[in-house]
């Protein structure tokens, strides 16, 4: 199985990190505008992009204030289905480490380069919207 990592330095608190990836108000401030989240271990969240042309479900997993959250995509894409989001927050001495990874991917073509490339993206966006920029969604809705 394949996986994508990122991992990125944030001047933000731990608390403000994790809220970007474990919060609606977060995840639609850098991710989709389209979102819908539900913060407990067992909840699930909905991320649509174009008009829901595309959605993907999600199983909330682990949620660990302010350290860790994990989510295990249960639809609708064939290619996500199954895979796994983990996100890891570790205070250090300038602010935060975050390491995100996207696993279980069961090839390398496909939607693994794109989404490789749209994550990389993506994580500038987070830190933007952490550290208090406000970037907006890259996908509006």
């Amino acid at each position: 199985m394949a996986e994508l990592l990122h991992e990125i330095h944030i001047d933000a608190s731990p608390e403000r990190v994790f809220a970007a990836v474990a919060t609606r108000d977060g995840l639609s401030g850098w991710w989709t505008a389209d979102c819908e989240f539900e913060p407990r271990s067992g909840g699930g969240a909905t991320f649509g992009f174009g008009g829901r042309a595309t959605v993907f479900r999600m199983r909330i997993d682990e949620l660990v204030p302010p350290l860790a959250t994990s989510w295990t995509c249960v639809g609708d894409e064939p290619e996500w289905a199954g895979t796994r989001l983990r996100w890891e927050v570790e205070p250090n001495e300038r602010g935060t480490i975050l390491r995100f990874e996207h696993s279980g991917w069961r090839e390398t073509g496909g939607w693994f380069a794109l989404c490789n490339t749209t994550w990389g993206a993506l994580i500038y966006r987070l830190r933007d919207w952490a550290e208090g920029r406000e970037p907006g969604p890259l996908f509006p809705g």
